[in-house]
């Protein structure tokens, strides 16, 4: 069957612009809530915020939240609780102990089929979250025809970690005495937490690629030092860079097609995050673009050009980098505003592309930095189906269920522990 574009669907109501969220939402409840949260005026705030902090998305992008492994009357199991945990970079950006949903020991016995429930969790999750994909990709095909200063390329990504809920402390005195319910958590603040131990970083590259039949494909340590533009206030700059080893200097890393590899602020479409309460990770899946600046004049070169060759590499300050007194911005347009240190291996076959990353953040605009490890994979099978010119939507329905099976088989393990 051939995917019909929502542009050339007949629709009963004509005078709608666009489908609202609650038409979107698949009625799963048993096993899953996609429910957007919040109102719209605290989307909008939340999205503004999100835009403050540089990461951005897109006019008609949608974010979620669901849960997997409800029981059968729609509500969280008793073994479920609401639990603080130590996150020292978190309680510094948040003034609080965060908050996440543990298993208290007692639905072990479920964790493999995610609670009572009739299909196995990722069969679900991929027969309702396709239709978003296929409408949301809509977009992003839209992006693809029509940006001509950018080179867009689109991904889907299943990141690893941590929902984390915060901002109503004494809602959660009283969530924790309690049983967990939607209501409760849907007082809270949200974000996903993808710093993930070692333990689990380990089990990945020595029990999980082996299994899942990825070959290496490369080993890459760069640094990306984020510019801010001050023609264009809601954007930053990413300057992908290497080192020039025998002069122990930075330069901006080339490839075949572009000379130097300049991006804007990655755009987000769609956002879920999957609240997996039998297992010991959560899930979000992501469907956003990166945008290759491929229209930057030789002056715009050249300034940012200084900037990267003027940074001066020192193991001993957070990012790795520092610049001379003076040299963090070029002229009255681009300031040093961030720099990532990262190392990264990179294993893949005709499905996925598993990316297993250190990296050391600084940013300089609110002096905080962060060292992280994450695990990230990009459904390259799926996107691939999503880009042919005819879209079989059975197709792209398949291979989205086979790799979350992978995910589900192997990347949400319960023998990882998080905390």
């Amino acid at each position: 069957m051939a995917y019909i574009p929502p542009h050339k669907r007949r629709l009963a109501d004509a005078s709608s612009s666009s489908p609202t969220p609650d038409l979107l939402v698949p009625q799963f409840r048993k096993i899953l809530n996609l429910r957007s949260s919040g109102s719209h005026v605290d989307r909008r705030k939340e999205k503004q915020a999100w835009k403050e902090g540089k990461i951005i998305y897109a006019n008609h992008s949608i974010s979620r939240w669901c849960v997997v492994g409800l029981t059968d009357d729609n509500q969280f199991p008793a073994y479920v609780v609401l639990e603080p945990t130590s996150l020292g970079s978190i309680e510094r950006r948040t003034g609080e102990k965060p908050l996440t949903l543990v298993d208290s020991g007692q639905g072990k016995e479920n964790s493999d089929m995610g609670g009572n429930i009739s299909k196995s969790p990722w069969i679900y999750v991929a027969e309702n979250v396709k239709q978003d994909l296929l409408s949301y990709f809509e977009n992003v095909r839209n992006e693809m025809e029509f940006n001509k200063l950018e080179e867009v390329k689109p991904s889907l990504v299943a990141r690893f970690g941590k929902i984390l809920f915060h901002g109503n402390p004494s809602a959660g005195t009283e969530a924790r005495k309690n049983l967990v319910t939607e209501a409760i958590l849907r007082q809270f603040k949200r974000l996903f937490y993808t710093n993930v131990p070692s333990s689990y970083v380990e089990n990945i590259i020595d029990g999980v690629v082996p299994k899942i039949g990825v070959d290496f494909e490369e080993e890459k340590e760069v640094y990306q030092v984020k510019l801010s533009d001050l023609t264009s206030p809601d954007s930053t700059v990413s300057c992908k860079c290497t080192v020039i080893q025998y002069e122990k200097k930075l330069k901006l890393y080339k490839n075949i097609k572009y000379l130097m590899e300049i991006e804007v602020n990655q755009l987000r479409h769609l956002v879920v995050d999957v609240s997996c309460i039998d297992k010991n990770l959560d899930l979000r899946l992501m469907l956003c673009t990166k945008r290759i600046l491929t229209s930057l004049t030789d002056d715009e070169k050249q300034s940012i050009s200084s900037l990267i060759s003027s940074a001066i590499l020192d193991p001993h300050v957070k990012g790795g980098l520092r610049w001379p007194l003076g040299k963090k911005s070029s002229g009255d347009r681009y300031n040093v505003v961030g720099v990532w240190h990262t190392k990264a291996k990179s294993y893949t076959n005709s499905l996925v592309r598993l990316r297993v990353r250190d990296a050391d953040r600084f940013d300089f605009r609110t002096s905080v930095g962060e060292v992280t490890r994450e695990i990230t994979l990009k459904m390259t099978g799926v996107v691939s189906q999503l880009r042919e010119s005819k879209v079989e939507v059975e197709s792209v329905s398949d291979k989205l269920k086979d790799t979350l099976k992978l995910v589900w088989d192997h990347f949400l393990s319960s023998a990882c522990s998080f905390t």
